[in-house]
């Protein structure tokens, strides 16, 4: 077993990390923020939309039974790369697209990835590539937000 993580934005962070849990080699998803300027980021912080962090989820996975390659897929399949700062009706610097990588290998693979299926959108990819900084965890009621809140209509409009 290899245990590796990834960090990444789409949108809202209840519908990825509603995904990313469901995927078979996922040890854990963990919503959080990053990539920001306040140092101890909040919930409100964010909705407010001038901490400058991004919704994300961390995925810890063991890279034995899925890829990273696999993940890219996944996240660019559940979510527009070419929207800037747009997931449907969530709009915000929040919702940006995201990649955060750990080390150079993962940074080549997400510029490999997103360079192999550019030409499958019809406007340019926006998703933003940089290195990890800081994961800020998310408030606790956020954690597996789509199990704890199976009736919550957005998520029930957006997820499935």
């Amino acid at each position: 077993m290899k245990i590796e993580s990834a960090v990444f934005g789409g949108g809202c962070f209840w519908c990825i990390d509603s995904v990313f849990r469901r995927v078979k080699g996922v040890k854990s998803s963990v919503c959080g923020y990053t990539a920001g300027q306040t140092a101890e980021p909040t919930y409100e912080d964010i909705c407010r939309g001038d901490s400058g962090h991004a919704e994300v989820v961390k995925i810890e996975f063991d890279s034995d039974v899925v890829s990273y390659e696999t993940l890219l897929k996944i996240l660019f399949t559940i979510h527009d790369p070419t929207t800037q700062n747009r997931q449907g009706n969530d709009t915000g610097t929040q919702y940006r697209s995201i990649i955060l990588y750990s080390d150079d290998e993962q940074k080549q693979a997400t510029e490999t990835f997103i360079a192999s299926i550019t030409a499958k959108f019809n406007g340019p990819i926006v998703t933003e590539v940089e290195p990890l900084q800081t994961f800020h965890e998310a408030e606790a009621y956020h954690q597996d937000y789509f199990t704890n809140n199976p009736g919550n209509g957005y998520c029930q409009a957006v997820i499935p």
